[in-house]
């Protein structure tokens, strides 16, 4: 097969077919298309765009290029969670143990953050001991064992994505729709679910800043999975703004246990209500959302959700201790306030500067082989929309190295802008795009 006519087909708009998609993802995986094709063949792609059938075929192709996880050893239909990345989005955390309590068994492969968004294997790394090292038998045993278990990616599940995703990061091609679609859905299809639930982020501290492109995203990953047999639901949902309070690796972790106990903040809350429902009625457990919303609500309150999410730490060998005293947690040297210098309302908070300022006190990585500061981070004390009086504490910084303090503190007065007039919060939920359509609230 000839790669230089494929290239020019594309650049020229054509429909490439399924054995030419699976040409260039075998070459390039195996050494035989260099780099050089590759990229002109992902700047057509950005030109040209590609059709629902080409994306799934490259989709399927990214996937086959590695291992897959067989969960046939969990009864039941298996439903995958996946968030387009955040700021404080802390919902695998609540998410994943609420739909395990109502007995839906959750199965997840989970990475590392990188930038200001950040991940869950490091939010849960703040319990001591705690491990996602798991090969696949025991992390089938723990699911079938507890309903619940997180296991760390590994380099053999699609590999031809993370090299693809490398030469797109140095090219200027990452921002293409159907290559951004198939390579989020590539992951989760590798990941062994029946059916999968997106939370879509848009805003500030989102890849898809406009609404417009977030819900083109969720589209096409929605059609992706129904070409290849996966129902998916996406959730479009705001981050212009921090979803809930806390930002950093243990405040995080505090905040999502507090929000199982049905005590964390509103806009967390219900965004884990809207994904678990969606979560248990993709399972077969309901066959409407609001009884599934129902059956999450019970388990906050009569505790079960947090006695799951105690039952998941210690299964993977996490300190319990920390479960029963949040205190123990990793906890900063200093915890520094940041004032507000006027009176009014808040009706901004920029969501990637609040990350990027959390980053830079360490909860986040700039490098890959960057080591992270489980400790710190910022806690907000206002949201968009509040009423704020000068002298009153916008933030509390969580520090150890004090050397980008006032860094950290310039940025995040940047971010929260305070106006004479309140504004109204940001629409959590912007849609629900599904195999039918797309839903408004």
């Amino acid at each position: 097969m000839n790669t230089l006519e494929i290239i020019r087909r594309k650049r020229d708009g054509h429909e490439l077919t399924t054995e030419e998609i699976r040409h260039l993802i075998r070459g390039y995986t195996d050494g035989t298309i260099p780099d050089y094709q590759m990229s002109a063949w992902a700047m057509a792609v950005y030109f040209r765009g590609m059709t629902e059938r080409e994306t799934a075929d490259l989709t399927m192709a990214l996937v086959d290029s590695g291992d897959r996880v067989d969960l046939s050893g969990i009864p039941g239909r298996k439903v995958d969670k996946h968030s387009t990345g955040g700021v404080g989005d802390t919902t695998t955390l609540v998410v994943a143990p609420l739909v395990a309590a109502v007995g839906v068994p959750v199965a997840k492969l989970s990475g590392r953050g990188l930038g200001h968004t950040g991940g869950t294997v490091d939010k849960l790394e703040s319990f001591r001991g705690f491990s996602t090292e798991l090969d696949t038998t025991e992390f089938i045993e723990l699911v079938n064992r507890t309903g619940l278990a997180v296991m760390g990616q590994t380099a053999r599940l699609t590999p031809a994505d993370k090299q693809l995703y490398a030469l797109r990061d140095v090219t200027a091609t990452v921002d293409s729709i159907p290559l951004i679609a198939s390579s989020i859905m590539s992951k989760k299809i590798a990941a062994g679910a029946d059916a999968i639930v997106l939370d879509v982020k848009t805003g500030d501290g989102a890849f898809m800043k406009r609404e417009e492109d977030a819900v083109r995203l969720a589209e096409a990953m929605v059609s992706i999975g129904k070409q290849v047999g996966r129902t998916t639901v996406a959730v479009v949902s705001d981050m212009s703004q921090p979803l809930g309070f806390a930002v950093g690796n243990a405040l995080e972790v505090k905040e999502a246990m507090d929000t199982l106990k049905g005590a964390g903040p509103a806009d967390l809350t219900e965004l884990s209500l809207q994904i678990g429902a969606r979560m248990l009625v993709l399972s077969g457990a309901f066959h409407d959302a609001q009884a599934a919303r129902e059956a999450l609500v019970r388990c906050m309150q009569d505790g079960s959700a947090f006695a799951k999410f105690r039952e998941f730490i210690v299964a993977q060998s996490g300190d319990p201790g920390q479960l029963d005293d949040p205190s123990l947690l990793p906890k900063a040297k200093h915890e520094i306030p940041l004032i507000a210098e006027s009176s009014g309302f808040v009706t901004e908070i920029r969501a990637e500067e609040v990350g990027l300022a959390a980053m830079r006190l360490g909860a986040g990585r700039m490098t890959k082989a960057d080591v992270i500061d489980h400790a710190v981070g910022v806690v907000l004390h206002r949201k968009v929309g509040d009423p704020v009086k000068a002298g009153d504490t916008l933030a509390t910084l969580h520090v150890n190295q004090t050397a980008t303090l006032e860094e950290v503190k310039k940025r995040l007065k940047e971010a929260i802008v305070i106006g004479e007039r309140r504004v109204e919060p940001p629409t959590l939920i912007r849609c629900i795009v599904t195999e039918d359509g797309i839903i408004r609230p």
